[in-house]
């Protein structure tokens, strides 16, 4: 996957690893309820394709902040969760999260 680099900060390079619709609210669920299989994680993540949530969790895994552990059973059985490293976001999607929290309605009302 082709990064913007150089990067000219930190949030820059952030901002390049879980920005787009899709991959802070994949975290953030994986944070909160743990591993989960892929069909339970797209009910969890209103919204999402399939194909979507298929290429955001490649994105994450390549990028070390996802860990796909494949179970070798009939039928098969893939989970997905945090990293160790995945898991240091947290700290950041925390206040994130509680910012939009108390400003959902502003954001809501300003953006139908």
């Amino acid at each position: 996957m082709a990064r913007n680099r150089p990067y000219t900060c930190g949030l820059d390079a952030a901002i390049d690893v879980v920005g787009g619709k899709w991959k802070a609210t994949v975290l953030w669920t994986l944070e909160d309820q743990g591993p989960l299989r892929f069909g339970e994680l797209r009910r969890r993540v209103p919204g999402v394709t399939e194909k979507m949530l298929i290429q955001q969790l490649r994105e994450l895994e390549a990028d070390g902040l996802v860990h796909r552990e494949i179970f070798h059973q009939v039928p098969p059985k893939v989970e997905y969760s945090l990293t160790d490293y995945g898991r240091t976001l947290e700290v950041a999607l925390r206040p994130l999260g509680d910012w939009g929290h108390a400003n959902m309605a502003r954001i809501e009302a300003t953006h139908p």
